[in-house]
């Protein structure tokens, strides 16, 4: 099954949330051409292509996917399985935001309605982030300066300011959303330097010199 191209709409007079709506919107719009078949096609090439950009990292952050995001079950289990420890997000007490490790064999549970599944045991403070090697991350796109587009939550830019210098930070996107166009940003927005594709890795204007190279 083919996919139609990404057409994306004319922004540029909007303000910056404005503009980000109808971006989701144009962008979710195109996720749902690809069917679970398709998505689970992408799967190995995914979890080989974040093996690669890990490399020998063993502290690493991901997610758990939900409707047409990149899949990401078995780069989870694929992390696992190289010997490297896993943290995923998870609700902490009161629905804070905290994270909590994985495992292979770990049954993933729903702990609301709504919340990607998450990893049983115990919650931990986000401050955790800051031990954190690598972070793979979702993203509805990326610019090739950088700029994330997320879901609108805030959630992930929060996470990123927690992260240290020498972390290792990488979007997982269809190669269509590596957008040539300007994605608004405002002062909570976060950069993010590689757009993992599902087999190959793109670094982005925002990783100079000075950030970590993958592998």
């Amino acid at each position: 099954m083919s996919i139609s191209s990404l057409s994306i709409p004319d922004i540029s007079r909007m303000e910056v949330e404005e503009g980000k709506q109808v971006l989701r919107s144009t962008i979710r719009a195109h996720r749902k051409q690809r069917g679970k078949r398709m998505l689970e096609n992408y799967s190995k090439d995914w979890a080989e292509t974040v093996l690669q950009f890990v490399g020998d990292r063993e502290l690493v952050a991901c997610y758990v996917s939900v409707n047409k995001e990149p899949p990401t079950r078995e780069v989870v289990e694929a992390l696992c399985k190289a010997g490297k420890r896993v943290l995923l997000p998870k609700l902490g007490p009161g629905l804070t935001r905290a994270w909590g490790f994985y495992t292979v064999g770990d049954k993933l549970v729903e702990m609301a309605p709504g919340r990607p599944p998450e990893p049983p045991g115990e919650a931990l403070d986000p401050a955790i982030l800051a031990d954190v090697e690598a972070l793979v991350i979702p993203a509805l796109a990326l610019s090739q300066r950088g700029a994330r587009l997320g879901q609108g939550g805030g959630w992930y830019d929060r996470a990123l300011k927690k992260v240290g210098p020498n972390a290792l930070v990488g979007a997982m996107i269809y190669p269509e959303e590596l957008l040539v166009e300007h994605i608004p940003q405002d002062e909570m927005d976060v950069s993010v330097p590689y757009a993992i594709h599902p087999t190959a890795i793109v670094r982005t204007s925002a990783a100079d010199e000075s950030f970590p190279q993958f592998g």
